[in-house]
């Protein structure tokens, strides 16, 4: 990926988003012209070369001031990042509490991809927050925990870039229904992109089958949506993906993106 360093201020950086989103908008009205695809394949095939084209306009206008965020439950995500945008940084939140299959899907993705995974570590150690704030933070106060171990890293792995990357869909939950595929982040005033914004369970499962993805082996065990251990258990079939994390709790995000 090219290299720039060029320093933008928030609203020179904001100002962008709509060429972006012009550049997207302008694939998608190509790729529904009649006779550019099969029947049936039309909106799959669309939402797939939006989500590159995302990718490409965003390597061109930031260069290495983009990265990607990435829990490697996004698997898809890291994929296409990898076979769109070679060189393309990508940084991994270890939390301490991560199932031994994430790091491995991780370390498989750093070994078979042309992307730089960077691991990010919270100011604390699991046992140095034990002793400050006593054991299994995370069934007493979720949301603290989650804000030292994975808000707080967050804003250090997105120190010194000006856009970043996630696997976000509209899907996923309530909170995400109006998600765009080139945003802006109000909270960091950063540039924002979503290029799984608009696809479906079925656009995933297809474009697994299609490319061959390697997927986190806690998908053979049901679970659904991926995050920490100790707050995420796998879903029975015909239930909410998100219904295994934080269950119980009346929590539905950890802080990332809200």
């Amino acid at each position: 990926m090219s290299t720039t360093s060029t320093a933008r201020t928030a609203g020179e950086l904001r100002a962008l988003v709509g060429g972006g989103a012009e550049r997207v908008a302008a694939v998608e009205a190509a790729q529904t012209e009649p006779g550019h695809a099969e029947p049936g394949h039309a909106a799959y095939d669309t939402r797939v070369e939006a989500a590159r084209e995302a990718l490409r306009w965003a390597a061109e206008t930031f260069g290495d001031q983009l990265t990607v965020a990435s829990s490697m439950g996004d698997e898809v995500l890291v994929h296409l990042v990898g076979t769109t945008i070679p060189g393309a940084d990508v940084f991994f939140l270890d939390t301490g509490y991560h199932f031994a299959e994430t790091l491995g899907t991780r370390d498989a993705y750093a070994a078979m991809l042309p992307i730089s995974i960077r691991t990010v570590v919270p100011q604390q150690t699991v046992a140095e927050q034990d002793a400050e704030h006593g054991p299994r933070l995370h069934e007493r106060n979720p949301d603290l925990c989650c804000a030292l171990r994975k808000v707080v890293p967050l804003e250090q792995a997105l120190s010194d870039h000006q856009a970043w990357v996630t696997g976000m869909r509209r899907e996923d939950a309530p909170t995400r229904t109006d998600i765009d595929l080139v945003g802006w982040d109000d909270r960091r005033q950063m540039v924002k992109l979503n290029p799984l914004a608009a696809w479906t369970q079925d656009d995933l499962d297809r474009y697994v089958d299609e490319h061959r993805v390697f997927l986190n082996p806690l998908r053979q065990s049901g679970f659904a949506s991926i995050g920490c251990a100790p707050c995420t258990r796998p879903v029975a079939e015909g239930e909410d993906p998100r219904a295994g994390r934080w269950a119980g709790k009346n929590k539905t995000e950890c802080g990332l993106h809200t």
